[in-house]
C-alpha cells in the first residue's frame, strides 16, 4: 500500500486530502499487458488481410502473412515472459482458483447482480481489489480459461498452419488442415469479441479512465466517498 499526504482543493474552496494509492500492477505486468495487446491487434489486422485478401488491401498478401509470423513469435515468447513471471513469484496467488465451491459460486453471483443491476444505479463493486488478489470471481475464472486453454490453442493452430508439412501428422490427428483452420478462426472470433468487452469493461472504474490508468502507472487511486461508478 502506499499513501500521498498530498490534497487537492475542491469546487467549495475546502482542502481534502487525495485518496490511499494501491500498487497492484507490477511493471513486468504492464509491459507484458501492453506489448500483448498491441501484437492481438496487429494480429487481427494482418490476419484479416490474409483471410480477406480480396475485400481490402491494407498491404500486399505477403506482407501480411510475414508480418502476422513474425508478431505472432513475439507474442508467443512475451506470453512465458508472463507465465514465467506469475509461475515465479508470489504473483501467482492472482491467478489461484478459489477451491471452495460455496464462496466461489456466492462471489461470482454477487458479481453477476453487480454487473447486470448494481452497476447502472452507481454502485460499488462487491469485490475489493488487494494487490495479490485483483480479480473478482468472474474476471478469474475468465482469465484462467482464456490464459491456460484458449491462448495455448491458438498457438498451436497457429504454428501448425504456419509449417504445415512440418506437422503433417498431428495435423492429420486433428482432421485435417480445414479443422486446424477451423479452429483458429474461431478463436480469433472470440479473441474480437474479448478484446471490445475487455476496453468496455475498462471503462467502468469510478471513473473512464481509472482502470487505464492503472495499466500505465501500476497505482489503483481509490475513489472519494461521494465518488461512484458512473452510471451508464
Amino acid at each position: 500500500m502506499s499513501t500521498h499526504d498530498d490534497t487537492k482543493e475542491s469546487k467549495e474552496g475546502w482542502i481534502k486530502p487525495r485518496p490511499p494509492r494501491m500498487y497492484v500492477n507490477p511493471l513486468p505486468v504492464r509491459i507484458w499487458h501492453w506489448v500483448n495487446a498491441l501484437g492481438f491487434i496487429l494480429l487481427i489486422l494482418t490476419g484479416l488481410q490474409i483471410r480477406y485478401a480480396d475485400l481490402y488491401s491494407l498491404m500486399s498478401f505477403e506482407t501480411a502473412v510475414k508480418t502476422h509470423n513474425w508478431i505472432a513469435f513475439t507474442v508467443i515468447g512475451n506470453y512465458f515472459i508472463w507465465l514465467g513471471f506469475y509461475l515465479f513469484t508470489d504473483n501467482i496467488k492472482v491467478y489461484l482458483p478459489e477451491l471452495d465451491a460455496k464462496k466461489f459460486f456466492d462471489r461470482a453471483f454477487r458479481q453477476i447482480l453487480h454487473y447486470s443491476y448494481g452497476i447502472f444505479r452507481g454502485r460499488k463493486g462487491p469485490h475489493k481489489v488487494l494487490p495479490l488478489d485483483k480479480f473478482n470471481a468472474l474476471q478469474s475464472m475468465t482469465y484462467q480459461v482464456v490464459m491456460l486453454l484458449i491462448v495455448p490453442i491458438q498457438f498451436v493452430t497457429g504454428i501448425m498452419m504456419w509449417d504445415v508439412k512440418r506437422f503433417e501428422k498431428p495435423i492429420a490427428m486433428l482432421g485435417g488442415i480445414e479443422n486446424v483452420d477451423l479452429a483458429h478462426m474461431l478463436i480469433f472470433i472470440f479473441f474480437v469479441g474479448f478484446i471490445i468487452a475487455h476496453s468496455y469493461m475498462g471503462a467502468l472504474g469510478h471513473s473512464r479512465t481509472a482502470h487505464f490508468k492503472e495499466m500505465f502507472t501500476g497505482y489503483k487511486d481509490e475513489p472519494q466517498e461521494d465518488e461512484r461508478t458512473p452510471r451508464l
